[in-house]
C-alpha cells in the first residue's frame, strides 16, 4: 500500500505557498492545483497527481515529515532553498551518525515549526534494506 497524499498544515496560506514553492523546488515538486479562496495549494512531482496538501490550519507546526531525495545533490540543493526561503536549520546535509548505513540527510523547520527532512540513500542501503 502507498501513501496517496500528505496534509501539511500551515498558519498563512500566502506564507506557506511561497515557502513551499521555493523550498519544494530542488524536489521537483511545483503546486498542481492552487485554491487561494479555501487556502489550499497542492503539490506535486510533473506527471503525477499532488501529494503534498499545503492547508492553512489551526494543526501548523505539528508536522514530522521525511521525503526521499534521488540523490545527495537534492539533498543539499533543498536544504538551501529552503533556507533561503526562510526555514531554520537542524542540520545541513551530512551522513547521520546515529542510523547504520549510508543515511545521507538534512533537516529543516519551517516558519510554523513543521519538521522536515531529506534523505538519500544509496543504491547499496536500498538493497540491504529491501532485503
Amino acid at each position: 500500500m502507498e501513501i496517496d497524499h500528505l496534509v501539511l498544515p500551515v498558519s498563512s496560506y500566502t506564507a506557506g505557498k511561497r515557502f513551499y514553492e521555493q523550498a519544494l523546488a530542488p524536489l521537483g515538486f511545483s503546486i498542481r492545483m492552487d485554491w487561494p479562496d479555501r487556502h489550499r495549494a497542492y503539490f506535486g512531482l510533473p506527471g503525477e497527481p499532488s501529494s503534498l496538501w499545503m492547508f492553512e490550519s489551526p494543526a501548523a507546526g505539528s508536522l514530522e515529515l521525511s521525503l526521499r531525495a534521488a540523490d545527495a545533490r537534492v539533498v543539499e540543493g533543498f536544504h538551501e532553498a529552503a533556507v533561503a526561503a526562510g526555514a531554520r536549520s537542524q542540520h545541513g546535509p551530512a551522513m547521520d551518525s546515529d542510523r547504520t548505513g549510508d543515511h545521507y540527510s538534512a533537516r529543516i523547520v519551517d516558519p510554523d515549526g513543521n519538521a522536515l527532512e531529506i534523505v538519500f540513500r544509496s543504491a547499496a542501503q536500498e538493497a540491504s534494506l529491501a532485503a
